[in-house]
């Protein structure tokens, strides 16, 4: 009996432990530590990082951006953290370091991550059926003609189901609403009533996602780079998988371990005065918050609160956004817990997945599992260290990490309809001058 109970124990034990997520370990890797004020022992020159500190303040200074907020991270160390210009410049409200900003497409490579974990789990394989899970996408059908007075159309089968990997690559064939580059899908989507970005309307993550599931496809999946909302079907799917909503799933296994505690798909009202407007060049030089495109500015403050958008609904700040990269240039590990295995985060981070699909012709980036990746070729001409890892977000946030160099890159603003900005390339080439070592 004694034998029965102590087995009974240790199963019980070995199932809590696999259902935990993250896992502890006593792996010792870097937490963000500020040292601003000697920025030196992480190997960057004090000196050179007043170059970075005049490009920020210029491009504000000569009305090229309203605001911005930029952090760099070397070895762990935070070297520099500041903010320029007005997160609201019509009323003349400061930036701070703490503003918190749409992040927009920035939020897939949180998706990305958490289907990861739940990957580690053994819940799926990267190339099983999305169908499998979510029925509506069960034989997807390809657009074929398309009549733009009534927006009807008709479709031919695909040859294949939808994978996760393919979700996960833009190469599925799903489209993107309103910023598709294919003028019929902007109006198949709309006619749906597909939302891809944000809404203050009660529409839950799975309503919308099956939906979506119903709408004919780009081209055959796996054929193409279509760039698509299919980070934010994944995020339908890690409601089914993990039986929590999607927020809660983030949450609980992501940010309240990480300790991002400035994340969220809808702010609370305490946090709700450090969201920044979205500013848009206006008369005479000047810059407006009235946005004019269709989307809702109130949101992520007020509303349904129900649609989480996997590929473009969360907010941050851009320390809470280093921590996350900084958990991924520790191969998984932060804080004494492990949240993906080395290998996985290679997968993620770095593999190619998609072969010339994405890139161009001259092979100086691919695409991993949810992000851009300089290649060889890429070093070479200066783009930055082979596997450095980067995206940015709609509202014109960027960011990229460098494993070779170890540094981490968060360049936060909130604009649109900008003819030209070059803000990122000014802030990426002021780092890499900066290395004293």
């Amino acid at each position: 009996m004694k034998t029965f109970i102590c087995f009974l124990t240790l199963y019980c034990c070995s199932l809590a432990l696999n259902s935990q997520n993250p896992t502890p370990t006593v792996l010792k890797k870097p937490v963000l530590t500020s040292v601003t004020t000697v920025p030196g022992a992480a190997g960057v020159s004090p000196l050179r990082l007043q170059r970075l500190d005049q490009a920020m303040k210029s491009l504000v200074e000569e009305q090229k951006l309203p605001g911005l907020v930029a952090i760099v991270v070397r070895k762990g160390k935070i070297v520099y953290h500041k903010a320029f210009g007005f997160s609201d410049e019509p009323a003349k409200k400061l930036q701070k370091t703490d503003d918190i900003f749409r992040i927009a497409s920035m939020s897939k490579a949180i998706t990305a991550t958490a289907i990861m974990m739940l990957y580690e789990e053994g819940k799926f394989g990267l190339d099983d059926p999305i169908s499998r899970w979510i029925p509506e996408f069960k034989n997807p059908k390809i657009l074929d003609t398309f009549n733009p007075g009534d927006s009807t159309f008709t479709t031919k089968s695909a040859q294949s189901e939808i994978t996760i990997r393919q979700l996960m690559t833009h190469t599925s064939g799903v489209g993107y609403g309103a910023i598709d580059e294919d003028e019929r899908m902007r109006k198949i989507y709309a006619k749906a009533g597909i939302i891809e970005l944000y809404t203050t309307s009660p529409v839950t993550t799975m309503a919308n996602i099956r939906k979506l599931g119903a709408l004919p496809l780009h081209h055959e999946p796996g054929t193409k780079f279509t760039y698509s909302m299919g980070l934010d079907v994944l995020g339908a799917f890690i409601e089914v998988l993990s039986g929590e909503s999607f927020a809660d799933y983030l949450n609980n296994h992501l940010f309240k371990p990480l300790g991002m505690n400035d994340t969220y798909f809808y702010l609370p009202e305490s946090k709700s005065a450090r969201l920044v407007k979205i500013h848009s060049p206006g008369k005479d030089q000047k810059w407006t918050t009235e946005l004019k495109e269709g989307y809702d500015p109130d949101y992520p403050v007020r509303g349904a609160k129900l649609w989480c958008s996997g590929g473009a609904g969360l907010s941050s700040t851009a320390k809470d956004y280093s921590i996350f990269l900084q958990m991924l240039l520790n191969e998984g590990v932060y804080n004494g817990k492990r949240f993906l295995s080395r290998p996985n985060v290679f997968l993620l981070t770095r593999s190619n997945q998609v072969g010339r699909l994405f890139g161009g012709v001259k092979g100086e980036q691919h695409y991993s599992l949810s992000f851009s990746v300089i290649s060889k070729i890429g070093e070479e001409v200066g783009r930055g260290s082979e596997g450095t890892f980067s995206w940015g977000g709609y509202f014109n946030t960027n960011y990229w990490a460098d494993p070779k160099e170890k540094i981490i890159a968060v360049l936060m603003k909130q604009t649109r309809g900008l003819e030209s900005d070059h803000s990122e390339a000014i802030f990426t080439r002021m780092i890499y001058q900066s290395i004293d070592d």
